[in-house]
């Protein structure tokens, strides 16, 4: 018999999402996507939310091949995994993990269109 946590569930497809390189936080104010170089994503493709047991995964993938480009495993929100941007609803900040479970610097992300927030 299956135990709990054993299948991934799909939560959510985004189809359409860049992704950006973020300079650090300079106040303890939060992070602003006008600091950003909006016009230049670093990279764009698909976010897949899945789930399994009580782990939620944000993922970054390739829209045509699938491959996993990164994710951020969110135990909780609000959280380390996840934050918001004080001057879009659109954009927010990931904190990608390594395969060694460790996290890496904040990195910047954007829903394609406001059609993409499902609003």
């Amino acid at each position: 018999m299956a135990t709990e946590g054993e299948y991934e569930s799909i939560l959510c497809v985004k189809p359409d999402v860049n992704v950006y390189r973020i300079p650090p936080r300079a106040t303890n104010r939060g992070y602003r996507a006008a600091d950003w170089k909006l016009d230049v994503p670093d990279w764009s493709g698909r976010m897949r939310i899945t789930a399994k047991g009580k782990v939620a995964y944000i993922k970054l993938e390739d829209k045509v091949s699938g491959e996993l480009f990164a994710q951020a495993p969110v135990t909780e929100y609000p959280g380390i995994a996840v934050e918001t941007v004080s001057d879009s609803s659109r954009y927010f900040v990931l904190r990608i993990q390594d395969d060694n479970g460790l996290y890496q610097k904040p990195t910047g992300g954007c829903f394609g269109t406001k059609a993409g927030l499902g609003i």
